[in-house]
Formats: C-alpha cells, sequence, structure tokens
C-alpha cells in the first residue's frame, strides 16, 4: 500500500466515526430534548410576577396578588 491510500483510508474512516458520533447525538437531542411550550406568558402590572398560563387563556389572574392580567407580546 503506498502512504496515499494509507491517509486516504484514515481520512475516510475519521470521517465516517464523526458522522456516526454527529447523528448519534443529534437523535438523542430530538428524542430526549425539551419541547418549547404553547403557553403563554404574563407579568402583572401590580407586582411584576412573571408566570405562564395555558394557550387558551386570553387573561390570567396573577398567582402571588391575583391582578388579572393580559398576555406578553413578543
Amino acid at each position: 500500500m503506498t502512504p496515499d491510500k494509507i491517509l486516504f483510508g484514515y481520512a475516510v474512516i475519521l470521517l465516517l466515526a464523526i458522522s456516526i458520533v454527529a447523528l448519534y447525538s443529534e437523535r438523542r437531542r430530538r428524542w430526549f430534548g425539551s419541547r418549547p411550550s404553547d403557553d403563554h406568558v404574563f407579568r402583572c402590572v401590580k407586582c411584576a410576577y412573571v408566570y405562564t398560563d395555558d394557550p387558551d387563556v386570553d387573561r390570567s389572574r396573577c398567582q402571588q396578588c391575583g391582578t388579572s392580567n393580559e398576555a406578553i407580546k413578543f
């Protein structure tokens, strides 16, 4: 075997190993990773407490002081 073939084989094996590790890592991330929530974010106008509530709620009561608040729009 010539040195060119040995280096080429080494590079191919190394790239293949890196690709397998990257695919495995991405698959684990998708499988175990958390998904973004659809909940709305609220900030109380009275006490500035930040909290979330269900996506079907337009107004929500603050859990700290009971003031009714509208969802924050980003």
